[in-house]
């Protein structure tokens, strides 16, 4: 850790950055981005963990001299596409992560959508700082246009590359889930999507589609029922 959390106890002599105003590249990743969010809480509410925080497209601070370049219009990444951080307080307000706020926590888990004007960055410079500062056990890379998920654990202090099941999909043992891909429509976009699935190989819901689940699994009862009488 660059920078000790007892740096918390004192006030920056600048304001912090948490919007570079940077728009997301297209209508895949604006409905990516927060159905992998909502799929992670997902499963965590099924393992019946609160103590986690899953963050994405805001600024990760990881030291005070970092915080201080941006102050100064230093060009800096904004922050992984999503990350999830375990053992840290659920509830409270955040505009981003600093870690001298948050016991000197950093991401876990890194998940960054890929696209021709960061693929590079993402596999070279992002790649080295999550793994030399930050040590994010697990680092997933998806590439939209190739359709290939990537995924990289932290071994000592380096990446090794995880090896898939048959399916093609990736163990994440901070998550309890594997990491796949999904072919099906998502706010009107027929497309492939990164999803959650549990042990046991079945998709990990959205509230959403648990709400149509259930309403389905109700009208099966109800024919039941009626053919009954």
């Amino acid at each position: 850790m660059s920078q000790p959390a007892v740096a918390a106890l004192a006030s920056l002599p600048f304001e912090l950055v948490f919007d570079d105003g940077e728009p997301l590249e297209t209508e895949w990743h604006t409905v990516q981005l927060p159905l992998l969010r909502k799929v992670i809480r997902q499963r965590m509410l099924e393992r019946e963990r609160r103590d986690f925080y899953v963050g994405g497209n805001m600024f990760v601070y990881y030291s005070v001299e970092q915080a201080r370049d941006v102050a100064k219009g230093r060009p800096y990444f904004m922050g992984p596409d999503v990350f999830w951080v375990g053992g840290v307080e659920p509830d409270r307000k955040r505009k981003g992560w600093v870690s001298w706020q948050e016991g000197g926590r950093l991401p876990d888990v890194i998940v960054e959508l890929l696209s021709p004007t960061t693929a590079e960055i993402d596999r070279t410079m992002k790649k080295d700082l999550y793994a030399r500062v930050f040590r994010t056990s697990e680092y997933y890379l998806y590439d939209p246009d190739a359709r290939t998920l990537e995924g990289l654990r932290l071994v000592d202090r380096f990446y090794q590359p995880m090896a898939p099941d048959p399916q093609g999909r990736l163990w994440s043992e901070q998550l309890g889930a594997f990491l796949g891909l999904w072919q099906g429509r998502r706010e009107g976009l027929e497309r492939t999507w990164v999803r959650l699935f549990r042990p046991d190989g079945s998709l990990v819901p959205t509230g959403e589609e648990r709400a149509v689940e259930a309403e389905a699994e109700l009208g099966r009862l109800r024919a039941q029922l009626e053919r009954r009488e």
